[in-house]
């Protein structure tokens, strides 16, 4: 049995802290479609599930593609298209994965309490101890980060299944949302470097039909999954991340001696 620990966090205590983290989603403008309707969704970025639509660049995008049944369609859009995601659903019932990887991004630290307190929110136990072992300065230090997103879209009833996809981190969905046998009970597994994170923070944001999100915190289990109860029409957003020190860290003024990898899945599940 899979085991996962909730810690319910209510969206007025998380706020400021989240306030230091920006998620990156794959938002579908639909989750269900018919078979040959038109599948559209943007990348968004922001914070509690609310956040601005970015347009598609080639520099910052390191992979983006389609998956149905196994079958990997690479994406190309134009520089600028916005929804990013915009082509014709499969002529039959199928679970459409939309995956999208980032190029590095960097940003700097100039308050350490911001560090801090990101590394708390985010359940990294040992940062702060380990950039002081390091050595590494308290401000004007450099963190990179690349985004691993992916997304569940239905055409039809939905039928299919996800699967890991060589993502450096990912979430791979184990229980189908959208099948009609679905329980209510999304299990996932967190993968980094292809292997099971055992104990990791999955972070949940929940967004009910009157756009209200509710955010709760678990944990993945020895093997590296979680069980997240959902809600029949509630759309859903799971992040998962991982904090590295960079391999080379660059020296200087503003040293780049953190790296993140940002996991996403969204998906909705139907109403009953």
């Amino acid at each position: 049995m899979y085991l996962s620990r909730l810690f319910a966090v209510a969206v007025s205590l998380i706020a400021p802290v989240a306030a230091l983290s920006h998620e990156f989603w794959i938002e579908p403008l639909k989750y269900q479609v018919d078979s040959g309707e038109t599948l559209q969704a943007n990348f968004k970025n922001g914070q509690l599930f609310e956040g601005n639509s970015l347009s598609f660049f080639d520099r910052s995008s390191a992979r983006f593609e389609m998956i149905v049944d196994g079958n990997v369609q690479a994406l190309t859009p134009r520089a600028g298209d916005s929804p990013a995601f915009d082509v014709i659903a499969p002529e039959r019932d199928a679970l459409v994965t939309v995956v999208h990887e980032t190029t590095a991004s960097k940003l700097t630290y100039s308050e350490w309490e911001k560090f801090l307190k990101f590394a708390e929110h985010k359940d990294f136990t040992n940062a702060a101890a380990d950039h002081a072992a390091a050595g590494w300065p308290q401000d004007k230090f450099r963190e990179s980060y690349t985004r691993h997103a992916k997304a569940l879209i239905a055409v039809g009833n939905g039928e299919g299944a996800d699967e890991a996809v060589g993502m450096e981190t990912e979430f791979v969905a184990i229980t189908n949302p959208y099948a009609s046998t679905f329980d209510n009970n999304m299990k996932v597994l967190v993968l980094y470097k292809g292997k099971p994170r055992a104990d990791a923070q999955v972070e949940v944001f929940d967004r009910s039909p009157d756009d209200s999100v509710t955010v709760t915190l678990h944990r993945t289990d020895a093997d590296g999954m979680a069980v997240v109860p959902v809600t029949p029409g509630h759309s859903y957003l799971f992040d998962a991340v991982v904090l590295r020190p960079v391999a080379d860290p660059v020296e200087g003024p503003n040293p780049l001696v953190w790296e993140t990898l940002w996991a996403a899945l969204t998906f909705a599940v139907p109403a009953k």
